[in-house]
C-alpha cells in the first residue's frame, strides 16, 4: 500500500526584529537628560539672571534707593569741586577711628565722591562726600545694598564654598542643557509645528520655548563659559595649568616690587572690586622709595594729576597707601573698553610714576579673559552689549518659567514625575561616549556628577520598583 506523498505545509514567515524608529530613541533620551538637568539648572539660572539684571542696572537703581547718600545738588554757575585731600580730611574728621582704603571720583556732576573705609571693628563701609562743600553725607555697608546683595548671591549664593560649587555644577549642566536643547529644537521641529496646527493644548507655549531657546542658546553658552573663570574649582584649576605653562588668566605687573601677597583686590574692599579690572586684581602693588625724604609730599590729588597726565580715563579709583612705603595705585575707568584698562602706581614721596601696567602688558590668555568678562558684564561694546545682556537675562527668565509650565501641563496624574523614557545608546555610539568623556574632563564637576548619576540609575533606581516607576527608568 502506497501512501500519498505529503505536501509540505506553508512555511511560517521568518520573524524579523522590529525596526527601530529613526531617531525616536535618541530624541526621548536627550529629552530625558534635558528634563532632569532642569531640576538643578533652572533655580540657579533664575538666580543668576535676576541678580545679573540687578547688577547691570546698579548705577541707575542705587541712587534711586539711596538719594540722600548717592546724589548731590551741584551749585549753580561754575561748580567747583573741592580738592580730594580736603574731602579726605572731612572723612577723617567724621570717622577718626576708621582707615581710609580708597577713593573713587564722582561718576557725574550730581554724584558724590565715595571713600571706602575700614572701621576699628574691621567692618567695611562706603562714605559719601559732597564734592562741592565738602561735607560727609553719611555711610553705609556696601554689601547691604540691593546691588551688593545681588553680587554676593551671584557669586556663591551667599553660602561660601558650598554655594560656589553648587553654582559651578549647575553652570556645567546648563551647558549640557543648552546643547541638548538645540538637538530637541531641530529634531522636534516638525512635531511641534504639527501639534501647534492641530491646536493641541500647550503646543504654542512649547513652540515659543523652542524658538526663544534657539535664539538665546548661543548667548547663554557664552555667558556660562565666560563666567567659569570666577568659579572656585574650574577657575582655580585652569589658572594652575596656565601658570605651569608660563601664562595666566590674570595680569602680571612686572613693575611691582612689593610682597606678591599685597595685591590690588586686597587693597580695595569688596564693594569696589568691580573698579579693579578683572585681569589686574591679582597684580602685586609696588612700593614707594622713601630714601632722602623725611615725609610724604604727594597726596591723593597728586596721584590723580599724575595719572591724568599718563592718559588714564576718569572717573578714577585710587587705592591709598596702607604702609609707610606704599604707593597710590590709580585705576583708570575702562568700564566700556577692557582694552583701555590701565593702572598707574605713584610714589607717595616724590610723586613720580613708579610703574604703569595695562591691557597691552597682559599675557594673551589674560587679554581673552578680560574681553570675555567685559562682554559677560554687558560693558565691552557700550549700550549694545548692555542692552544685549539685559535682554539675555530676561529671556533666560522666560525659559526658566516656560520650562516648568510645559511640564505642569503634561504631568501625569499620580505619583510619577512624568519624565520622558529613553536611554542614551552609549555602547552603540562610541562618538557620544568620547564626547561625554571630553566634556567631563573639560568640566570636572560635570564629569563627576555624571558618573554619580549613572551609578545611581543602575544600582538603585532601576532595582527599586517604586523608584523605577517614579523616575520612569524602564
Amino acid at each position: 500500500m502506497t501512501t500519498a506523498p505529503t505536501r509540505p505545509g506553508p512555511t511560517a514567515p521568518a520573524t524579523r526584529p522590529p525596526r527601530p524608529r529613526s531617531g525616536g530613541g535618541w530624541f526621548r533620551a536627550v529629552w530625558r537628560w534635558h528634563f532632569f538637568a532642569s531640576f538643578l539648572v533652572i533655580p540657579v539660572l533664575l538666580l543668576l539672571s535676576v541678580t545679573g539684571l540687578i547688577y547691570l542696572f546698579r548705577f541707575q537703581l542705587e541712587p534711586l534707593l539711596h538719594p540722600d547718600l548717592m546724589t548731590v545738588d551741584p551749585p549753580g554757575g561754575q561748580a567747583v569741586v573741592q580738592p580730594y585731600s580736603a574731602q579726605l580730611a572731612a572723612v577723617d574728621v567724621a570717622y577718626p577711628d576708621a582707615t581710609v582704603v580708597s577713593m573713587t571720583e564722582p561718576r557725574a556732576d550730581d554724584r558724590p565722591t565715595v571713600f571706602s573705609v575700614t572701621t576699628a571693628e574691621g567692618e567695611g563701609r562706603d562714605v559719601f562726600v559732597d564734592p562741592y562743600v565738602p561735607e560727609v553725607l553719611g555711610s553705609m555697608d556696601p554689601d547691604s545694598t540691593l546691588s551688593g546683595t545681588a553680587v554676593r548671591l551671584h557669586a556663591d549664593a551667599m553660602s561660601g564654598t558650598v554655594g560656589d560649587r553648587v553654582i559651578e555644577l549647575a553652570v556645567c549642566w546648563a551647558i549640557v542643557m543648552a546643547l541638548t536643547g538645540y538637538y530637541l529644537f531641530v529634531r522636534g521641529f516638525r512635531a511641534r509645528r504639527r501639534l501647534k496646527r492641530s491646536g493641541r493644548p500647550g503646543a504654542a507655549l512649547r513652540s515659543r520655548h523652542g524658538v526663544v531657546g534657539s535664539v538665546v542658546g548661543l548667548g547663554l553658552l557664552f555667558l556660562l563659559v565666560s563666567g567659569l573663570p570666577w568659579t572656585g574649582l574650574w577657575g582655580a584649576k585652569v589658572q594652575e595649568v596656565a601658570t605651569a605653562r608660563g601664562t595666566s588668566m590674570w595680569s602680571l605687573d612686572h613693575g611691582a616690587i612689593s610682597d606678591p601677597l599685597s595685591t590690588l583686590d586686597e587693597s580695595l574692599p569688596h564693594s569696589h572690586s568691580s573698579d579693579v579690572p578683572w585681569a589686574q586684581q591679582q597684580t602685586p602693588v609696588p612700593q614707594s622709595d622713601g630714601e632722602g625724604h623725611e615725609g610724604a609730599v604727594a597726596n591723593v590729588d597728586t596721584a590723580i594729576e599724575v595719572a591724568d597726565g599718563e592718559g588714564l580715563r576718569h572717573p578714577m579709583t585710587v587705592a591709598l597707601p596702607s604702609t609707610d612705603d606704599g604707593v597710590f595705585s590709580v585705576i583708570g575707568f575702562a568700564f566700556d573698553a577692557p582694552s583701555d584698562e590701565r593702572t598707574v602706581h605713584v610714589d607717595r614721596f616724590g610723586g613720580q610714576v613708579v610703574s604703569t601696567y595695562g591691557f597691552d602688558d597682559y599675557p594673551a590668555l589674560a587679554k581673552v579673559v578680560a574681553q570675555g568678562i567685559g562682554l559677560h558684564e554687558g560693558r565691552s561694546l557700550g549700550l549694545v552689549s548692555f542692552w544685549g545682556s539685559a535682554l539675555m537675562c530676561l529671556t533666560v527668565v522666560f525659559m526658566c518659567v516656560t520650562g516648568p509650565l510645559m511640564w505642569w501641563r503634561r504631568r501625569p496624574r499620580g505619583t510619577a514625575v512624568g519624565a520622558p523614557r529613553g536611554r542614551m545608546p552609549l555602547q552603540a555610539t562610541p562618538a557620544l561616549l568620547v564626547g561625554l568623556a571630553a566634556l567631563g574632563i573639560f568640566l570636572p564637576l560635570f564629569g563627576i556628577s555624571l558618573l554619580v548619576v549613572l551609578l545611581l540609575d543602575q544600582l538603585v533606581l532601576r532595582r527599586v520598583p517604586a523608584l523605577s516607576a517614579f523616575f520612569a527608568t524602564s
